[in-house]
């Protein structure tokens, strides 16, 4: 009988992949079907209020596959999203154990929170503005959205779900429509960055707005 601590067994279970991994895969193998629109406006659903793997994997996939088509992809995944924004808005109204459970127990998002409900006292359009652009947990924001509804209404989720949706994933359609395979390269690596600069930049544009005009 085989040592399950033996270093054969421990190379094993080193080299399968974690939850996570097998999740990436399985969303970056739907590219290579004729299903993968549809299966990405249903991954970006799904995202916006309990699966862990952001739409931006399989949109990119797509949009290197047809980057003529990369707008459309792009549309399409931030409907899939805010329309799943409205769901997680819609469980955290409606059956707030079950939206504390997935935040809390299931994706170990818990410490946010508190931070999010002070959020929302603050200025909750921004807040979700910027957690749809920013690789901020969005689900999280939707979820809390719902549960403090009185002071996150769903018109406030939904627009500033739609504009930061869509800028984001505008922004990842774009970068390879316009430069191809080496911007792949850098969005696998650098997405993240990239999503926070350019929503400082924009943050800041308004600032410098609303002071040129007052």
């Amino acid at each position: 009988m085989s040592n399950p601590t033996s270093p054969a067994s421990k190379a094993t279970s080193a080299t399968k992949p974690n939850v996570i991994k097998r999740l990436y895969n399985w969303v970056l193998h739907w590219a290579d079907t004729p299903y993968g629109l549809v299966a990405l406006v249903g991954i970006a659903f799904a995202e916006s209020s309990f699966f862990p793997i952001p739409p931006d994997v399989l949109l990119i996939a797509l949009c290197m596959g047809a980057p003529r088509r990369s707008f459309k992809f792009a549309l399409w995944c931030a409907a899939g999203s805010v329309a799943g924004g409205a769901m997680g808005y819609c469980i955290g109204y409606a059956a707030e154990p079950l939206g504390r459970w997935i935040i809390f127990d299931l994706l170990h998002y818990g410490a946010a929170w508190d931070k999010v409900a002070g959020l929302y006292g603050q200025n909750a359009f921004l807040s979700i503005l910027t957690a749809a652009f920013t690789p901020i947990p969005y689900k999280v924001f939707t979820i809390a959205a719902g549960a403090f509804h009185e002071q996150v209404s769903l018109l406030t989720l939904l627009s500033a779900s739609a504009i930061g949706r869509t800028g984001r994933f505008m922004l990842v359609a774009g970068s390879i429509f316009f430069f191809g395979p080496p911007i792949k390269r850098l969005l696998d690596k650098y997405l993240e960055l990239f999503t926070i600069i350019f929503m400082v930049l924009l943050i800041g544009g308004f600032v410098l707005i609303k002071y040129t005009l007052h």
